[in-house]
């Protein structure tokens, strides 16, 4: 296993506080119930890292986490503190981990961590679920794209197995994982179609190099599909289900793939022997992070943020996150500095 390239010379950590901030509910419920709270630095065990956090990413997933739509099993302890991803620095880590030193910027990503999520300004995970920052994302880049660099990652290469020259749709392209799918599947010299609705989002996902960018809901959806790839399509990412995305799975060639995130919804429908679809988790390991970063240099990864919200106005990230349609990535920005 590689040593991750230290970076502690370039970088003083301070002196551990005994508590931290840290944005939490005390019940479930709705975007109001997440509040600010003064609570204890965690401590790390033997084989974690405690990270302090300069920025994390918001998802949907977390305001399932904060509705209590998901939680891990077993009763849950409040204060619950969302958040799946971020970056920061390494503050401090357990005698067994030999992959990082006090000081390296880190990215991590981790669900269901009973010590606390990512919405804090430190968080302890498995030092196996973290991976050293891309010399070309700044932290607040980087902890937007842990959850849904991975995500994006594997369903292209390892799920999707995309190859140059291939056609790739790319379903909910403008979104926060897509936009990330969109860059992975040009690196490969493959051949993108996105989707997106509306100027803005149009504009990203053709600037990130999709080819062509079709709006799924316009009647003319699977006409303009079929114009670009007459031979059908050989893959399809799912980041999002509706009947849209049925009938343009119409145009996935005999023997194509598909694939699709747990926890989309509807989940695309098989269709019997004419093409395999691949449910999968995004996967946090010290190979996939490796790949990550290979990744992120070799396409020159861009990660589109919609907006920027400091920890005490978690619950207004959560509100933007209601209002659905958002270009890229939410983000909190916990501290300052690189």
């Amino acid at each position: 296993m590689p040593k991750a390239k230290s970076k502690t010379s370039a970088t003083r950590v301070p002196e551990l506080p005994p508590t931290m901030k840290a944005a939490a509910v005390d019940r479930f419920g709705p975007p109001e119930a997440l509040t600010l709270h003064e609570l204890p630095v965690p401590q790390p065990d033997p084989g974690e890292i405690l990270i302090a956090l300069s920025a994390a990413g918001v998802g949907v997933w977390d305001a399932d986490i904060r509705a209590g739509l998901w939680k891990p099993p077993g009763r849950a302890r409040f204060p619950v503190i969302p958040g799946t991803d971020g970056a920061g620095f390494v503050a401090a880590k357990g005698p067994r981990v030999r992959r990082f030193n006090v000081g390296d910027r880190v990215y991590a990503y981790e669900f269901g961590n009973r010590k606390g999520g990512f919405y804090a300004e430190y968080v302890c995970v498995s030092a196996e679920h973290a991976g050293t920052v891309p010399k070309s994302l700044d932290l607040l880049q980087a902890g937007a794209a842990a959850t849904t660099g991975l995500t994006a990652l594997q369903g292209i290469d390892n799920v999707l197995r995309l190859k140059a020259g291939e056609t790739v749709l790319i379903f909910g392209a403008s979104g926060a994982v897509g936009t990330l799918a969109v860059q992975f599947a040009k690196r490969l010299r493959a051949r993108v179609v996105g989707t997106a609705s509306g100027r803005k989002a149009t504009t990203v996902v053709r600037e990130l190099g999709a080819d062509v960018v079709i709006d799924a809901r316009s009647t003319r959806a699977t006409e303009q599909l079929s114009d670009f790839a007459p031979d059908g399509l050989d893959a399809v990412l799912a980041l999002a289900g509706s009947e849209a995305l049925e009938r343009m799975l119409d145009n996935v060639r005999t023997g194509g793939r598909v694939a699709y995130p747990n926890g989309v919804e509807p989940a695309p429908r098989a269709r019997g022997h004419k093409l395999r679809v691949s449910a999968y988790d995004g996967v946090a390991s010290p190979r996939e992070f490796d790949h990550l970063e290979q990744a992120v240099e070799e396409s020159g990864l861009r990660v589109p943020i919609a907006s920027v919200y400091p920890l005490a106005r978690a619950a207004e990230a959560h509100k933007k996150l209601d209002q659905g349609h958002i270009v890229g990535r939410l983000a909190l920005r916990i501290r300052r500095g690189d």
